[in-house]
């Protein structure tokens, strides 16, 4: 039995909640920070339905990224710290700069927190949004070595995430610590209960007929499961120390390539799923009036694709189908009475 503690920042989110279960599966304690403690049981239940029933090792501390007292009194004892939380479109401000300021705030907080207590090492859980944004001229395939190109016009969740992960290796160059970063692309795979992240949103969108023309665009996926996979394996393995590592399956999937495969997997069930794409020309003029399609709308004619070479060959890390992820999540939200067939 490990002897170990594990802050994870950001307890309650999809890839926070399987990455407790998959520290406890191997016997660490976990320390969850929560901006309301009111959340407790809610992640208790959300751990316990990946299948991880034991739950003894787990506790929670409240505790926000803008708060640097908060983040002190978290990081007592913590041996490493997986900072997850971040601010998203759905819960924090959707101005670019407030957002670009909350997330390099947390950063700096949670690092100072993690410095003054001596922590191991700190696993930071970027986005393929740091790596791939803003290239209009990318034909090679993405890896750790890109940066999304910060004097484009980036969405405020790109900017965000870029800003920060620039902003914790400068933090952790400067004053000799240890940490890995975790790039994760669309992130799909069993949904937990009621919340669930943006990329899910679109499958149940898909399902209930509310998206009735699709956007000619490919992305890559990957299964939350491995995601959290990856986060323990760059927690533990000395090579990861310094690396960043793009979570993907290595599958760049369109929407429609990914309506077909969902049509002949669910079939009658599918019967909303639309496979008509609108063309570029009409999706530029409407992503003007219609905020939630310009993040994806300024990937329009950009290559999309990621390498998950450097993950696989260093660290030995297997990832499922982005096909297999994408269908795990329909499973579940028809398990869970997400989708309404009506």
């Amino acid at each position: 039995m490990k002897n170990e503690t594990v802050l994870v920042t950001g307890a309650s989110g999809f890839i926070a909640v399987n990455a407790i279960a998959k520290l406890l599966a191997k016997g660490y304690k976990v320390r969850g920070s929560l901006r309301t403690m009111a959340r407790q049981d809610e992640v208790r239940a959300m751990v316990q339905a990946t299948g991880q029933q034991d739950v003894s090792g787990l506790e929670f501390v409240e505790a926000d990224l803008v708060n640097a007292n908060s983040w002190k009194l978290a990081m007592q004892d913590v041996d490493y710290v997986m900072h997850i939380a971040s601010p998203t479109p759905a819960t924090r401000p959707d101005s670019a700069d407030a957002m670009v300021e909350m997330a390099v705030t947390g950063v700096r907080n949670i690092y100072q927190a993690a410095y003054e207590e001596d922590v191991k090492r700190i696993v930071l859980t970027s986005a393929s949004g740091a790596v791939l944004a803003g290239h209009k001229n990318h034909p090679e395939i993405f890896t750790e070595d890109d940066w999304s190109d910060l004097s484009s016009d980036l969405n405020a969740y790109q900017r965000s995430k870029t800003e920060a992960e620039l902003a914790a290796w400068d933090f952790v160059k400067s004053h000799k610590m240890e940490m890995a970063s975790i790039l994760p692309v669309g992130v799909m795979g069993p949904v937990l209960g009621k919340d669930f992240s943006h990329s899910n949103q679109a499958i149940k969108d898909m399902f209930e007929g509310r998206m009735p023309f699709l956007l000619n665009l490919a992305f890559d996926y990957v299964d939350v499961r491995d995601v959290a996979d990856l986060h323990v394996l760059a927690m533990e393995r000395p090579k990861a120390a310094g690396e960043r590592f793009l979570a993907t399956s290595g599958d760049n999937i369109s929407y429609k390539e990914q309506a077909s495969f969902l049509k002949a997997h669910f079939g009658v069930k599918a019967k909303k799923v639309s496979t008509k794409v609108l063309p570029n020309s009409l999706v530029k003029i409407v992503a003007h009036f219609n905020k939630q399609l310009r993040m994806p709308a300024s990937f329009l004619g950009q290559n999309t694709s990621c390498s998950s070479e450097k993950a696989r060959a260093l660290l030995g890390w297997q990832a499922r189908s982005g096909q297999e992820a994408i269908i795990a999540t329909a499973e579940s939200m028809f398990d869970f009475g997400l989708i309404d067939e009506a």
